[in-house]
Order: C-alpha cells, then structure tokens, then sequence
C-alpha cells in the first residue's frame, strides 16, 4: 500500500511538472493516442488529476500576468500587450474578474503605445465585465478627451461621478470585500473634488463649440497628411478587428459566478463595440473626404502650375522669333546700304575723272589727275599761277574757291 500511494504521488509530481511546460494551456489528453486494443480499458480522470490540471494552469495564468506587469512597468508596451493577449485569447477560459483585470491592463499598455482604437475596445470589455471598474472608467474618458470626443469623456466622468457618491453613500467600495480596488476610501472625497472640476472644464468646452474638431487620426492611428491606401488599410483592421458581432466573442472565455449575468454583459459589450464602431466609421468618412480634397486641390495647383510653364514657354519663343525677325531686317537694311555704298564708290571716281580730263584739255597742260574735290580745286590754283607768276595779282573768282 505505501509503494503504492508513493508511486501514486511521484506520478503526479512528474505529470504536474509536464503541465507546467505545456503551452497555450493545452491539457487535453488528445495528445496521448489510445489504441483500440486498449480503448475499453482507459481510465477516466480522476478528481485530484482535474484538480492539477487546474492549479497548473492557475499558475500558468499568474506566470504569464506577472511577467506582463513587469514588462508594462518596465515601458515595454509590445511585450505587455503580447503576455495579456495570450491570457485573454486563451483556449481555455478565466475568471471573470481576472479576466477584467487583464483588459483593463492591456488597455493602459495599449494606451501608452498610442494606440487609441484598442484601447477604448478594451475598456469597453472592462466595463462589460465589470461597470463599477473605477480604473477603465477614468481611463476611458481620458482617451476621449485626448481625442477631443468631449460628449463621450464627458458622459464617462458623469458616470464616475456617479459612483463615487454611491461609494461616499453606502461608506464601501463597490464589490466584495475581497475584491482588490485601486482606490481608497479616504480619497474618494479629493477625487470627487477634481472630477467636479474636470467636469465644468469640459462642459465648458463643448459649450464654446469644441465638439466638431475629433482627433480621427490619433483614434485611426495615422499621422496627419497620410495617403488614401494607408487610410484604407488602417481602417480595414479596425473594421476586421472591431466589429460589434466580433467584440462579443470574448464572453465565452470567460467563467462567471452566476449564468444570469452573462446576457446583460453581452448586451453592454454589444453597444459599447456599436458606438465605437461608428466612431471610426464617422472617422474614415472625415478623413477620406479631407484626402479627396486635398487631392483636388493638388490637381488644380499641378494643372495651374503646367499653364503658367506652358505660357512662359510661349512667351519665350514669341520673343525669340521676335529677336530673329529684327536680326533678319537689320542684316537686310545693313545689305542695302553696303549696296548703296559700294554703287556711290563707284559712281564717285568716274565723275572726277571726267572733270580732271576736261581741265586738262581746256590749259593744254599735262597737269596731273587729282581724285578728290579739294585737289581738284589745288589743280586749278596752280595753272592760275604758272600762268600769271608768283608776284602778280591774280584774278580769281571766289565761287570757284569754294569747296
């Protein structure tokens, strides 16, 4: 009997062990094939090999939530958000409070990443799962506002409000006594005091008209001035990943205390994941019609941008033919001039030549040709003085100095 129950017990040792190394939670005995010799004389589990499975995979849950802390609190967002996914996806279901608290860290981790649309998904199945979570409701309106959706933000502190006075009411927490709250009583009162306050800053925002301006790029996760495809890739995930049929499928992985529960949760997580769902709907449509504008409007600055080159192109080639019809007409006035100069030079000699003849035949002297006006006039004054002598007067008529 002893080396039974002692074999009984390293068996389990060793099957616990194994589990624990198990992944995804897997401990379905599907993996051990039973032969058909065989098949009628299998076993069935036993009650402390199901209370093992159990507590291996509580472990296994508080493993993988631990680590996801310390790679939240150590700002490595991807790595949390990664650790929490596996314990919310599971194949095998959790509790519904740690499973709420699971969302609701996942959704800070989301946060801190930037990612808005995810995160708000995950307060919503917070709240779903638990309405009177202080953290998600606080965290939610935060990203409301930080996407100036000031309605929404507004309606969640409402709601906060809300519940700290039933806290400063009743004189408890909400929940069971075991629950663990991240809140203290004794500072509900200085909470109220500055939720009052947000609160008025808020109203009076969206009574100054601030409620048209929401930020759908930071909930899309885009940048500003982002092209079409990557608008119509980003928002074909939150479409795919988003859907109010899909948000729901979250309940059957949970474990609930009492069955009655389970329709008014899906019912919560139904209309939270409707609202967000048009939310980013409403967003793609903004934004796609900012990106067409702003393509018609490149369209016009090309198309005026291609007639002002077009003009200057044509006022460039005016002027070049222009200046090449002056040049022709200057090359053809300087032609005819050259023309008309080279004629008198040749018109000028005949004229002086036939003068200078006629002199010369009228003295009966071998006086010399002179070319020139002058000259011809220097001609005449020296027969005039060969003719009379150098001491005597000599007649000479002053037109025919003249020159």
């Amino acid at each position: 009997m002893v080396l039974l129950q002692t074999g009984k017990r390293l068996a389990t040792d060793a099957f616990r062990r194994e589990s624990i190394c198990w992944s995804e939670d897997s401990f379905s005995f599907a993996k051990f094939p039973i032969s058909s010799k065989n098949r009628c004389t299998a076993l069935p589990i036993t009650e402390s090999e199901t209370i093992s499975q159990l507590l291996s995979h509580i472990k296994l849950l508080l493993r993988r939530k631990t680590a996801a802390l310390a790679a939240l609190d150590a700002g490595l967002y991807s790595e949390a958000i990664r650790h929490f996914s596996k314990i919310v996806d599971g194949r095998r279901g959790a509790p519904q409070g740690f499973m709420a608290e699971c969302y609701m860290h996942r959704a800070s981790a989301y946060h801190s990443s930037g990612r808005i649309a995810e995160a708000i998904a995950d307060c919503n199945r917070t709240l779903a799962l638990d309405p009177s979570c202080i953290d998600a409701l606080r965290t939610r309106a935060a990203l409301f506002e930080t996407i100036r959706c000031l309605p929404d933000s507004l309606h969640d502190l409402e709601h906060l409000k809300l519940l700290y006075n039933s806290m400063l009411r009743d004189r408890k927490l909400p929940g069971p006594i075991w629950k663990r709250q991240n809140v203290e009583y004794r500072e509900i009162p200085g909470r109220l005091c500055s939720l009052a306050t947000n609160i008025q800053e808020l109203k009076k925002r969206v009574a100054n008209g601030e409620t048209g301006n929401v930020d759908y790029y930071a909930l899309i996760g885009l940048n500003w001035g982002c092209s079409r495809s990557e608008l119509e890739r980003a928002h074909l995930l939150l479409t795919l990943r988003h859907k109010p049929d899909k948000l729901t499928s979250f309940i059957e992985r949970c474990e609930f205390a009492d069955e009655q529960d389970v329709d008014s949760v899906r019912d919560r997580a139904k209309m939270s994941a409707l609202l967000l769902y048009r939310l980013i709907q409403r967003g793609y449509a903004s934004l796609m019609a900012t990106i067409k504008d702003e393509e018609a409007a490149e369209k016009k600055r090309k198309k005026a941008a291609a007639a002002l080159q077009l003009m200057q192109q044509q006022v460039q080639l005016n002027q070049e033919q222009q200046q090449s019809r002056t040049e022709t007409f200057g090359t053809v006035v300087m032609q005819q001039q050259v023309q008309k100069i080279q004629e008198l030079q040749r018109s000028v000699p005949e004229t002086l030549d036939s003068d200078v003849c006629n002199t010369a035949l009228c003295s009966n002297t071998n006086a010399t040709v002179f070319k020139g006006a002058f000259c011809r006039e220097i001609a005449i004054v020296g027969n005039m003085l060969s003719q009379a002598g150098f001491n005597q007067p000599i007649p000479v008529k002053y037109e025919a100095l003249s020159c």
